[in-house]
């Protein structure tokens, strides 16, 4: 009965971590809308700010695996939660770029860190009978996480619609600037859970026995097994090291523990390809991004806000199905069949909106005869204004003359590019400011990172070139419903597929003695593809289209269903000590 409450006690805590991993993932979707509208920020900025939660994952993940050994899994995830509830008063109180970005970049680290050291912690302490179930719990409460962002930004989203109906420009202006900062404010609560939850765990009893603590390793396996399963996983724990013992004194010479011994590759790549074709998919972007893909699919803000509930309600509900089946199931079987319908969904979807963006005008010509002297511009988008703008377009132009439509201007200075928001036209405060600022690195360093071949000094002086000024219809309402459709399925596979299984995977697959800094590389890779995904998201749909984006996620996804397929083993009902030793016996 002991045992019991303290596993929940476990799940509970773990859960949370995985709770506080979702809201960081899934909040800005809802404030995004509304941050576009108030902040005056151009779309590369916006980019960076969504961006921002996942680069601060990748700094994190670096030295997380190193952290943990250090310091111990449990006071990690404690440190995780403290740094995610400094982020919140950071962003919800910001008056400009620099603290919004500063404050995302520390949810993030405070992800990395959940990333990395909750899987640990989870497959450390749970049995080989329940680990599935466990590991299952980190990603059904992260989906739970997304729901409750987005429950609150669907709130907000019908306040807004109330305000709307005034025909009030300011008022709705200012009702906007608030509904971003307090969907922030109202997140701060699981932070605040799961720091206290993360005092009154044992240790990890892998990382004490590692540590040279055998009884209080005994001790930790003790309050969440029985007294004959705690002594046979410990007998194993002594095996192993026993065994590793005996390959050193048979050598002669220390075995060196790199991530590059040859005993090691195979797991470890098959870990870094699972993590990295799960960013690939595009879901943290579809996710971030969602409520913006709906109202380009040709849903209204209120209808896109419902849309993206719906959506995490639907990854809500299959991740528990997926928690009931990964045991029963296996693995293999749950990412095979994930990834083959994510590649069915994604396609479908990009056909969808490539059907309306083939429509696309160019009105790039009659924009840049708006600019001003001192090389800025400001466009007031209505109706009105793209039907003058497709009137100069000739026949394309015309075609699309009286529709409600969509603008997105690509523009530079000099070498450095960027790209505005997406307006529409029946959008009360649709209003584009293009300048100098918003484009142009403020420092040698920033511009090191966004063009590394750019030359700073001329791009300060150039004119303003307007490269591109797509005007798009908005297609129907049942459009936008059936494109919600497609990506409800894109996120019920990855839900049941890689939602499910790719914590198990990356925590499962390496072996024991390098799995805390094989984890940190591995998630590194995970979260460098998420953090670039994430930062060309906007300029690249702006370019070239939704269409265009999600045939690319869906190409990478056919390498992780032929990864999945092919190369993959069952790791279901084995212990960690099992799976390493099957590793190491494909190899002799």
């Amino acid at each position: 009965m002991k045992t019991s409450r303290y596993m929940t006690l476990l799940l509970t805590v773990a859960g949370l971590g995985g709770l506080l991993y979702g809201v960081d993932v899934g909040i800005i979707a809802g404030a995004l809308p509304y941050l576009e509208a108030t902040s005056g920020l151009s779309a590369n900025q916006l980019s960076v700010i969504v961006a921002a939660v996942l680069l601060g994952s990748v700094i994190s993940t670096l030295f997380a695996g190193m952290l943990a050994d250090l310091l111990g899994r449990k006071k990690m995830m404690a440190a995780s939660g403290l740094l995610f509830i400094a982020s919140i008063p950071m962003i919800a109180l910001a008056q400009g770029y620099g603290p919004l970005v500063l404050g995302r970049l520390l949810q993030g680290i405070s992800a990395g860190l959940i990333g990395v050291v909750v899987p640990l912690y989870l497959a450390e302490c749970l049995g080989a009978s329940n680990r599935g179930k466990g590991t299952g719990i980190f990603q059904w409460l992260l989906t739970l996480g997304i729901v409750a962002a987005a429950a609150i930004g669907f709130y907000f989203s019908v306040r807004v619609a109330e305000v709307e109906k005034l025909h009030d420009a300011a008022r709705l202006f200012a009702f906007k600037d608030i509904a971003w900062r307090s969907i922030f404010w109202v997140s701060l609560p699981p932070g605040i859970l799961f720091v206290l939850g993360s005092l009154v765990v044992a240790e990890s009893p892998r990382w004490l026995f590692r540590r040279g603590r055998k009884e209080a390793a005994l001790a930790a396996l003790l309050r969440s097994r029985s007294p004959e399963q705690a002594a046979t996983e410990l007998k194993e724990m002594e095996e192993t090291a026993a065994a590793e013992k005996d390959k050193t004194s048979a050598t002669g010479a220390k075995i060196k523990e790199s991530l590059l011994s040859r005993r090691y590759v195979i797991p470890f790549v098959l870990a870094c390809v699972i993590l990295a074709c799960t960013q690939a998919t595009g879901v943290n972007s579809i996710i971030g991004y969602n409520a913006t893909i709906l109202i380009q699919a040709g849903l209204s803000d209120k209808q896109a806000h419902l849309g993206y509930v719906l959506l995490t309600l639907i990854n809500f509900l299959v991740t528990m199905g997926g928690v009931m089946l990964v045991d029963r199931k296996g693995r293999k079987f749950l990412l095979s069949l994930g990834s083959a319908g994510i590649i069915v969904s994604l396609i479908c979807t990009a056909l969808i909106f490539r059907r309306t963006e083939q429509q696309r005008v160019d009105v790039k010509d009659a924009v840049q005869t708006m600019v001003t002297a001192d090389q800025k511009a400001a466009i007031a988008f209505s109706q009105p204004i793209a039907d003058q703008l497709l009137a100069r377009q000739g026949e394309a132009g015309r075609a699309i003359r009286g529709k409600l439509a969509t603008l997105i201007v690509i523009y530079s200075y000099g070498d450095f590019r960027a790209a505005t928001q997406v307006v529409r036209s029946d959008d009360l405060v649709a209003q584009l400011a293009i300048d100098r600022a918003k484009c142009v690195p403020a420092t040698r360093v920033a511009a090191f990172f966004q063009n590394p071949f750019a030359d700073l000094a001329a791009a300060r002086t150039a004119p303003l070139k307007i490269e591109n000024a797509l005007i798009t219809p908005i297609p129907s309402a049942q459009s936008g419903w059936l494109t919600a459709i497609f990506i409800f399925c894109f996120m019920a596979f990855f839900a049941v597929g890689p939602g499910v299984c790719v914590w198990l995977a990356l925590s499962e697959l390496m072996p024991t003695r390098i799995r805390s800094n094989g984890m940190s590389i591995a998630l590194l890779i995970n979260q460098a593809v998420s953090t670039t995904i994430a930062a060309v998201f906007l300029p690249t749909v702006g370019k070239y289209g939704y269409g265009t984006m999600f045939f690319v996620f869906a190409g990478c996804t056919v390498v992780y269903f032929i990864t999945a397929i092919f190369f993959l083993p069952e790791t279901k009902g084995k212990t960690l000590e099992e799976i390493e030793a099957h590793f190491e016996g494909k190899r002799t």
